[in-house]
C-alpha cells in the first residue's frame, strides 16, 4: 500500500528525518538553529517540538565541534544527522571529516563504524554569495571512506536520507538548495532502517545506483543534484530539433555507479557531463575519464564537461553567468553532435 503525496524537496527531507527519528531512538539531529528555528531553510521545522531538544539539538556555531561530538556519539552507538548551515561553512570541520570520520573504519579493520550523516545545503541559484553557494563535493569524493550523494528529486530525497541514516558508513548528503521548493510525488509509506534496507522487496533503488531519468539514443547527459533539472530541460528542448538525449541522474558521486553511465554512452556514442562545481578538477573529470576508458571505441565525440568556472563564487548579480544554464548545456550538446 502506498501513500503518495506531492510535496516539496525540503518537506521530503523533513519527512525522511521524521521517519528515521520515529523508527530508531538512537537517531539524533544536531546543527546550528535546527531546533526552534527549524533551520535556515526550515528543513527540520517542527522536529524539535515533536521529538524534544535532547534528540534535535541546537549546537554552538562550531562545525568542527559538531562533527567531533557526533564521532564520540557514534562510538557509543548513536546515529547522528548533522546539518551544516551552508556549504561553505563545512571547511572548519574538514579535518574532522577527512582525517577522523573517513578513516576510522579502515584504521580499525572494520571493527568500528561511524554511521554519521552530514547534510550540506549546497550550490547556487538562490542569490547568495561565496561561502553560501559553494559546491565542494569533489573534495570529499576524493577522500576514501566517505559516501557522497546528492538527490535530485523529492522522491529520492525522502528515501535517500533514510538510506543515509541507516548506512553503517559516514555519508555526505549534499542537498541542492535551489531545488528545495521543487515539488514531486513522494511515496511516504517507505521506511528504511538498518535492519530493513527495502532492497529485497524492491521498494527502493540502492543508494549508490544511478538512474536513467529520460531515455534517448543520440547523446547522454550525466548530471546530479540541481543540474539534473537543467539536463532534463535541455533534453526536452533538443527533442524539438530532433536530437534524442538520454539523461542519467548519477545520484551518488562516491561510490560512482559508472556501469549505468557506461551502458548509456555505449548506446548513444556521446556524453556531456554537467555540474555546478567548477569544471577544473571537478567530479566531471573523473566521470569523463571513466567513460572514455570504457567507451573509447563507442564514442563518436570527446566527452564534454559543463560547469562552474575556476573562480571564487561570484556576487549574486552575475551568478547566472557562472552556473551551467540551459544555453551552456545546449551549446555543449551542439558541439558534441557536430563531430
Amino acid at each position: 500500500m502506498t501513500a503518495i503525496e506531492r510535496i516539496t524537496f525540503s518537506k521530503a527531507i523533513n519527512a525522511g528525518l521524521r521517519r528515521a527519528l520515529e523508527t530508531d531512538p538512537k537517531v539524533l539531529l544536531m546543527g546550528e538553529d535546527i531546533g526552534t528555528l527549524g533551520g535556515v531553510f526550515r528543513v527540520t521545522d517542527g522536529l524539535q517540538k515533536d521529538f524534544g531538544a535532547d534528540r534535535v539539538v541546537d549546537t554552538p556555531l562550531a562545525e568542527s565541534g559538531i562533527v567531533g561530538t557526533a564521532i564520540g556519539l557514534a562510538l557509543r552507538g548513536y546515529r547522528s544527522v548533522l546539518e551544516i548551515q551552508f556549504d561553505g561553512f563545512i571547511f572548519p570541520a574538514f579535518n574532522q571529516i577527512t582525517t577522523q570520520l573517513a578513516k576510522m573504519s579502515y584504521r580499525t579493520r572494520g571493527r568500528v563504524n561511524l554511521p554519521i550523516v552530514i547534510r550540506v545545503p549546497y550550490g547556487g541559484g538562490i542569490g547568495a554569495v561565496e561561502h553560501h553557494s559553494e559546491s565542494p563535493e569533489a573534495l570529499f569524493a576524493h577522500t576514501a571512506g566517505l559516501r557522497v550523494i546528492s538527490p535530485a528529486s523529492p522522491a529520492d530525497a525522502f528515501v535517500m536520507i533514510q538510506q543515509a541514516v541507516a548506512s553503517p558508513d559516514p555519508v555526505l548528503f549534499f542537498e541542492p538548495k535551489s531545488r528545495y521548493w521543487d515539488k514531486g510525488d513522494v511515496d511516504l509509506s517507505i521506511t528504511i532502517t538498518p535492519d530493513d534496507d527495502g532492497l529485497a522487496s524492491g521498494a527502493v533503488v540502492p543508494m549508490d545506483k544511478a538512474r536513467v531519468a529520460r531515455a534517448g539514443t543520440d547523446l547522454t547527459l550525466a548530471a546530479y543534484g540541481a543540474s539534473v533539472s537543467t539536463a532534463l530541460k535541455a533534453a526536452e528542448t533538443a527533442a524539438a530539433d530532433g536530437i534524442s538525449i538520454e539523461v542519467v541522474d548519477l545520484r551518488t558521486i562516491s561510490p560512482l555507479d559508472a556501469q549505468t553511465l557506461i551502458d548509456s554512452v555505449r548506446k548513444t556514442g556521446r556524453c556531456v557531463v554537467v555540474h555546478e562545481a567548477p569544471v577544473f578538477y571537478g567530479a566531471g573529470g573523473e566521470i569523463a575519464a571513466r567513460v572514455t576508458e570504457a567507451c573509447f571505441f563507442h564514442l563518436q565525440a570527446p566527452v564534454l564537461r559543463v560547469g562552474g568556472f575556476h573562480t571564487p563564487y561570484p556576487v549574486n548579480k552575475i551568478e547566472k553567468d557562472y552556473l551551467p544554464n540551459l544555453d551552456r548545456v545546449l551549446d555543449a550538446v551542439d558541439r558534441a553532435m557536430t563531430f
